[in-house]
């Protein structure tokens, strides 16, 4: 499980629905400052695995999977919940963005799932499931989601291309489209609270996603009645993604 932060992530409903359906886990934490934060959360997990992980310090992303390969042997799925664009690219026009601001959002945001799923590749081998998370604004243009927009467009293009590449091996791939969620990450978007009222008012089901919502959902992609749905996105909005 890569991306838990706090108990308000999105990452945390995920690990909690899959430990709820027996799944053993390896949790991560971003750093020493986050890990007072995930520890805790780790422990009531039991999770047998935590490990520092941080995609943009060389090593540490081969050493998590090192490990899984030597105590587990192999691995059922992988959970990519990790984005990040400094803010001055994030809160300037795309067309402003200057090369290091846009490659440090590729980087993180999008580069980083493959890389992951190139190291998870040889230790799912009875077939498996990788996630990871997308948002609206990769498909339409959402007001002050800026550069994001464009790395989740190439994160979503990535789970199609995994998707076909590794389904010969049964392995499946999936993006996940929460609808606005107050996550730490979430935060460093302008004007967020405003998009979340107009979530709400405006999706059918006149409701707010929770994490829980986005854990059960995703973790029902990882059992054997889905193993024939891979490479699309998955809404888990209250329908707001159809709305004009």
């Amino acid at each position: 499980m890569v991306g838990v932060a706090n108990d308000q992530s999105i990452a945390w409903g995920c690990a909690r629905a899959f430990r709820g359906l027996g799944a053993e886990l390896a949790v991560t934490y971003l750093n020493d400052r986050a890990r007072r934060h995930v520890e805790p959360l780790a422990q009531a997990l039991e999770a047998p695995i935590f490990m520092p992980l941080d995609v943009m310090v060389e090593g540490q992303t081969e050493a998590v999977f090192e490990r899984i390969g030597r105590e587990w042997g192999q691995l059922d799925f992988l959970l990519h919940s990790i984005a990040f664009s400094p803010k001055e690219a994030l809160h300037g026009r795309v067309v402003d963005v200057g090369r290091d601001g846009f490659l440090k959002t590729m980087d993180v945001s999008c580069w980083s799932f493959l890389r992951m799923a190139h190291l998870a590749e040889p230790l799912m081998k009875n077939g498996g499931t990788m996630f990871t998370m997308t948002y609206y604004g990769s498909q339409m243009v959402v007001e002050n989601y800026n550069i994001m927009g464009v790395a989740k467009a190439a994160l979503e293009a990535a789970v199609r291309y995994a998707a076909a590449e590794l389904g010969p091996k049964g392995i499946r791939v999936h993006a996940i489209s929460p609808g606005p969620l107050a996550t730490r990450a979430a935060s460093g978007i302008p004007e967020f609270d405003e998009l979340m009222d107009k979530a709400q008012s405006k999706a059918p089901a006149r409701s707010l996603v929770s994490i829980d919502d986005v854990g059960n959902a995703t973790a029902f992609l990882a059992l054997d009645g889905a193993k024939l749905i891979t490479g699309g996105v998955l809404y888990i909005d209250g329908g707001y993604h159809i709305i004009d």
